[in-house]
């Protein structure tokens, strides 16, 4: 047993979602949202770098010294999937460990609305997951891949920094490409994928805009693109994508997602009272004939309006979806006021408390 795995094993153990291993520091995991100590004993650079440094392989250390920072997967046989980032910081060498289970959760045990597994039965254009880190993310997406991959016949193409949910093939030819492992770059697994025959094509973070434009054009194309911005809000999604690019190209690209947009699913996680966990809270934009409209025209700011318009096609904004929460018990007043956008709503919910 490598020295990492014991303290892994031991937060898995306590449903940690995350482990804090930073010499000069107790490690820490994160519970339900919250941090705590594992132990109160320091952790020493030497136990720290000989632990990070025995599950890294030889590309993962050469981009560590040459960067101080790296990031990769790791995993315990039989136990779990971690995706890790480590670096150098002001007392020593630390890592931040990502637990992923070893299975894609289906959409049903997520408890997704039926407008999420609708969405995945389109064959073109563009879906995106969006949220702060943490938020669930990329556990939606893998549940949405993990649909497509019982539902359809066709040829899946993951690029990921790094490969986390390992998907096998079911209905589906299931391709997984890993950022500075298969490809230098999201762009350039991109452009390759363009030549690959793929139905459809996870990008695990549309960070720049060489990487946008290539999504914005290959949904264009008749294939089915999925992917994550670190956005909160669909409305300041569709506004990040089109103010990636030049103003000179702004009003084609705002025509481009007019027409190739299927929706934006932005989600975060909230601690529950119910019973011990989070919840996820999801405000999900489909891209009908008035939000297209919007789009086309910048009209961005009435977008909100529209999604609160919006049920009949599926759609609900953040603050219904975190009163729905409330309602249910499954989440106090208090935390639902804190992410609220409009918080005078949820004055009367806080102040029952």
């Amino acid at each position: 047993m490598r020295k990492i795995d014991q303290f892994l094993q031991a937060a898995l153990q306590q449903n940690a979602s995350d482990l804090h291993f930073l010499s000069g520091d107790p490690p820490r995991i994160r519970v339900h949202g919250g941090l705590q100590n594992m132990m109160d004993t320091e952790l020493t650079v030497d136990i720290v770098q000989e632990s990070i440094f025995e599950i890294m392989d030889g590309a993962a250390q050469r981009t560590f010294e040459e960067q101080d920072a790296v990031d990769f997967a790791y995993e315990i046989p039989e136990v779990s999937r971690f995706r890790v980032n480590a670096f150098r910081h002001l007392n020593g060498v630390g890592a931040v460990f990502r637990a992923i289970p070893s299975n894609a959760i289906t959409l049903d045990e997520l408890d997704m609305p039926r407008i999420v597994r609708d969405l995945c039965k389109h064959t073109s254009g563009m879906i995106l997951v969006t949220g702060k880190t943490g938020s669930g993310k990329s556990t939606t997406l893998a549940a949405m891949i993990d649909e497509m991959n019982r539902r359809m016949k066709g040829h899946i193409l993951t690029i990921e920094d790094p490969i986390e949910f390992v998907h096998k093939a079911k209905g589906c030819l299931i391709s997984q490409r890993e950022v500075g492992v298969h490809s230098p770059g999201f762009a350039e697994a991109l452009h390759s994928a363009m030549r690959e025959d793929p139905d459809v094509i996870l990008v695990g973070e549309m960070r720049d805009l060489e990487t946008i434009s290539i999504a914005v054009t290959a949904a264009e194309m008749g294939i089915l693109v999925m992917g994550t911005l670190h956005t909160n809000g669909a409305a300041p999604t569709v506004d990040r994508i089109i103010n990636s690019f030049p103003a000179d190209k702004q009003s084609h690209i705002r025509t481009m997602i007019s027409t190739s947009l299927r929706g934006v699913i932005s989600q975060q996680l909230l601690p529950t009272i119910h019973r011990p966990g989070r919840a996820a809270a999801l405000e999900i934009m489909i891209n009908t004939n008035a939000i297209a409209n919007l789009i086309r025209q910048g009209k961005l700011d009435q977008l909100e309006t529209a999604i609160q318009s919006g049920g009949a096609a599926g759609m609900q904004s953040m603050d219904k979806a975190l009163m729905d929460l409330v309602e249910k018990g499954w989440v106090s007043g208090h935390e639902a006021y804190l992410q609220a956008h409009n918080k005078q709503k949820f004055e009367k919910v806080r102040e029952t408390e």
